[in-house]
Parts: structure tokens; sequence; C-alpha cells
């Protein structure tokens, strides 16, 4: 009995050696192959590079096989050379490729050097927020240090580069690659001639020729998706608080969306970006962040599309504690007019607004960011050689405004937010306002441009019109559409037109109340020239009563 035990364990010893020789056999069998392999390939992994988005690649005969973005990692057989060019695998072929366009290192793939600008731009200090560093104008030469991220057809997102003695980044969809490129207007179709030849300058602030009117992409967001048309009811930052009573009169009248002031004078909540740019307006936000979170989210829950509106140059809070940015006259560094009206040429200013718009986008979950005052104060002409408006970047009136634009929706378009901008009623005329608007030029750069033309803020007798004017709406709009709809027609890449109508009664003799039937009138004037993008209706007291009275009006079909 006791041999037969140490007999199996003896079998059990020999099985177990057995098997481990076996195993070392094999890996020794296997390293070997490997190892001769590699020897055999001798390859190092490389990255293309390119002065341009793409990179050639040849054949055995160094005949051009194929174009492919730069950035891509490589396989690169360091002991196969014919000429200046090495053996390649990429996507599991073969192919040859110059030895200048292999680098090692994926900082080291973009070889341009320098490049031009184009469109003038924002610098910013660094590729991961909207902290704004300096402004440069067309024309101007940069010197290409690095860049951000490069896309899948192997541009670059943002470049990082020297101008002067500033080092930040750029958005390379403004540069192009020589100073004479960079000097030229976008006049496919006289575009550039038509606003710069083609328009009168009322106010003598400049005209509309220095400009930019390139076409931009305007995108459509699959996870958020724009009601066509939208018809809005706008909610003030008092009656958010009252939500459920707008939702239930919303889904009787067939409303599909709200304007949900954001900032209007005061703010709508106690926001934290606020905090940090102005304590006072921060203390005279009109209710807790999270109440005023909730509420929006709910009107998202009930299906609505949700447009949160700020107030973004006339902000009295934000000046008490920020003069520096406010406009003043020079002698006496008093207000104009007594308003605290902030400089749109501040770059502080533009990014306070911005941050604020993209905290409430991720609080409250916007659809689309509308920014409103998005202008300089009116009734400036007589006394602009009078105030200092801090213009640092020596920039015209409408150079500032279309600029703070290209700034706002370059940042809220990473969140997949769509951006709209209000201009006077005045602003569809063919100039540029004394105020700084300039449609085509705002038309050009927002998702949606929204007129504000109200009846009664026209002269009795505007467009020729024998009745006064805000007596009969629907003459009116059809005569003001008329000229959104050519100021439209003048650029290649126009925003899409969603107009306020006036939702309150008259102001001004002869007085008229605004029902149902004025609702319905001003939007078929917009709608006879092909303005059907949508309306939302302006009664800055967001009157529920008057709203739950426009059942007709937002259920007419007017196509």
């Amino acid at each position: 009995m006791k041999k037969r035990i140490i007999s199996k364990k003896k079998l059990l010893i020999f099985n177990i050696i057995i098997l481990l020789i076996l195993v070392f056999g094999i890996a020794t069998n296997i390293l070997l192959i490997y190892f001769k392999d590699l020897k055999n390939k001798q390859y190092t992994e490389m990255y293309l590079a390119s002065n341009t988005n793409t990179v050639h690649l040849f054949d055995k005969k160094l005949n051009n096989e194929k174009s492919v973005s730069r950035g891509l990692k490589v396989k690169v057989y360091k002991n196969v050379k014919t000429e200046n060019y090495y053996k390649i695998e990429y996507d599991n072929q073969i192919f040859y490729a110059k030895e200048d366009s292999l680098v090692s290192d994926i900082n080291l793939v973009i070889l341009e050097k320098e490049k031009y600008v184009r469109t003038n731009l924002t610098l910013y200090k660094n590729d991961i927020d909207f902290n704004i560093l300096s402004y440069i104008k067309k024309g101007e030469k940069l010197e290409v240090t690095g860049y951000s991220k490069i896309l899948i057809d192997g541009s670059v997102l943002m470049y990082k580069v020297k101008y002067m003695e500033q080092e930040g980044y750029v958005y390379s969809k403004y540069l192009v690659d020589t100073n004479e490129l960079s000097l030229k207007n976008y006049d496919e179709e006289g575009t550039y001639l038509i606003h710069k030849n083609g328009l009168s300058d009322p106010y003598g602030i400049g005209g509309a020729g220095d400009l930019d009117y390139y076409p931009r992409n305007k995108p459509v967001f699959d996870d958020n998706i724009m009601p066509s048309p939208v018809k809005a009811l706008y909610i003030n930052s008092a009656a958010i608080k009252n939500i459920d009573e707008y939702i239930e009169v919303a889904k009787e009248i067939g409303a599909n969306a709200f304007v949900i002031d954001i900032k209007d004078g005061a703010l709508a909540y106690q926001s934290v970006v606020a905090k940090l740019y102005s304590e006072t307006s921060y203390n005279y936000g009109n209710d807790t962040m999270e109440n005023y979170v909730n509420n929006v989210k709910k009107a998202k829950e009930n299906g609505f599309y949700v447009i949160g509106r700020i107030v973004t140059f006339n902000d009295t809070h934000y000046a008490v504690d920020n003069k520096d940015d406010v406009i003043v006259y020079k002698n006496n560094n008093q207000l104009f007019g007594g308003e605290y009206w902030l400089t749109p040429y501040s770059r502080r200013v533009w990014q306070y607004n911005v941050e604020l718009a993209i905290e409430a986008i991720k609080q409250a979950g916007f659809n689309e960011i509308q920014f409103d005052y998005v202008r300089f104060p009116d009734r400036t002409t007589s006394v602009n050689h009078l105030l200092d408006f801090k213009n640092k970047y020596n920039e015209s009136k409408a150079q500032a405004v279309q600029n703070f634009l290209m700034y706002a929706t370059d940042e809220i378009h990473k969140y997949n937010v769509y951006v709209s901008a209000d201009v006077f009623g005045e602003s569809a005329g063919d100039y540029v306002t004394g105020y700084g608007q300039y449609w085509p030029a705002i038309s050009n750069v927002v998702d949606v441009i929204s007129g504000m033309p109200y009846p009664d803020h026209f002269s009795p007798h505007s467009y020729g019109i024998n009745e006064v004017v805000w007596t009969v709406p629907e003459k009116l709009l059809t005569a003001w559409s008329a000229d959104v709809a050519l100021r439209q027609k003048t650029i290649s890449t126009p925003a899409l037109v969603r107009t306020w109508i006036q939702a309150y009664n008259s102001i001004r003799e002869p007085y008229v109340e605004y029902d149902d039937r004025k609702i319905e009138e001003q939007i078929k004037g917009l709608y006879t020239n092909g303005l059907k993008d949508g309306f939302m209706t302006w009664s800055s007291s967001s009157n529920i009563n008057k709203y739950r009275s426009f059942t007709n009006s937002f259920k007419v079909k007017y196509d």
C-alpha cells in the first residue's frame, strides 16, 4: 500500500516536469518567432506630418497612391528606404512616405510655421476655456508654435501662435497661408461690393465694408433639434417662478417654446459666475439657482424648446462694480444719458456674458442662448466724439458687435447649443445703424436673427402707409419683412429669421388693443415675404391673461 502511494507521487511529479518542459518549449518558440519577425521587420511607430491637412503616400515605384489625414500613426520600416522615402504600413497596406513627413512625436505633426489672419479674431490665453488675451486684425502675420487638436480631416482646431509679445491660441478657420489671401474680402457673386459700395453711412460711424462676410457653418445639432417654426412665449425672471401656469397656457394655445430671462437688468438667479465678476449682480439675483434651474427644466421636461435671453451691454448692476467698462463722457467721466451702458469693446464684458450663458446651459439645459441689447446705446450720433467708448483695439461699432457674436458662437456651439441675436427693427435697412447693428453682418454669424419691429415703435406713416402703422400691423410687417428678405439675400450663409412680435397694447395714440387678431396680422405680414422660421411674443410683463387669449393666432396655418 505504501509503495503504491509513492509511485503515484513520482508519476505526478514526472507529469508536471513534462508539462513545464512543453510550456517552456512553446513559449521559447513563440519568442524566437517574435524576435525573428521583429528583426526582419525592424519597424517603429511614427506619425504622418505635413504643412497641410493631408499627407501623400506612394507605391513602390513612388507613384502617388493615396492622400490621408496628417497625425495618423503608422509603422515605419527603418531598414527599407528608397531615396528619401521609407516603407510604411498603414491600414494593413504597404506604402512609401517621404522622410520629412514622418515624426516620432504627435506634437510635431504640424509643419507650418506661419499663418495670416483672414478674419478679425480673438487671441485666447489657452485652448481649454474662453479667456481672452487679445484681439488681432485682418492681414496680420502669426508665428505658429503648436496646436490644440487635430480633427479627423487633418485640419487643426486651434493653433498656438505668437503675435508681437503675446502667445496664445486662435481658431484655425480664421487663418490662411499667405498675406495676399488674408487681405482679400469674400466677394463671391459680388457679396463684398454690395456691402462696401452699395450702402450709405447716415450716422458717420463707418460703412459695412470692414465687416466679415465669409460663409460660416450653421450647425444642426442632432441632440438639440430646433422646432420649425418656433412659436414662443416670453417669460421674465419673475414670471418663471409660476412656470406651471405658463406651461398650461402654452399647451392650450399651441406654443412650442419659451424665451426665459437669464439677465435683464437684474439676474434671474444668483449666479456663481456673476459673483466672480460683480457682487452687486449676484446680490440682486431674483431667485436661487436651484429654484430657477428646476423651473427651466420643468419647461423642458414638458417638451418645450427653451431659449435663454441675456441683455448684454445694458447692465447697471455689473457696471456698479466695473466702472472701467462703462461708456462715459471724456471730459468729466459722467454717464451718457444717466445710463450704466457697458462698452461692447470690453473683452471682460464679452467673457462675463458668455461665461454666464455657459453656466446657464450647464445648469439649466437651455437649447439656445439669445443675446439682446447686443449694441451700443442709441441717440449718440451728435456726441460720439465726446464719449469715451474705451475702444482699445480701434474697432468700428459694427465690428465690435460682429466680433462679439463670433466669439460667443464659437464658444457656445461647443455645447451643441444655438445662438441668436436681437436687433432693432431699423436694422432691416441697408446701412450700419448708429448703435452698430448691421443686419447682414449679424445674420452671417449667428444661427437665428430676431428683429424687433414693434409697430408702435415706427413713425406713424412708415413705408408710405396711409394709415397709422400700428393700427394696420399686417401692412407694416409685410413692408418690413420685404426689406429683411433683401438683406438676407446679400450673404451666402444667412441665419434663420425668428421675429419678435408686439403682444402688448400700443403705448401711443391712437391706442390699439393687441389681441389675438393683431397677433395674427403681424404673423401674416412676416409670412408674406417668406419669414417663416418662427415668432416670439414680446410682453415685458409676460401677461399670462393676454397670452391665454392667443388661441387662434398660434394655431393658424400661415403657409
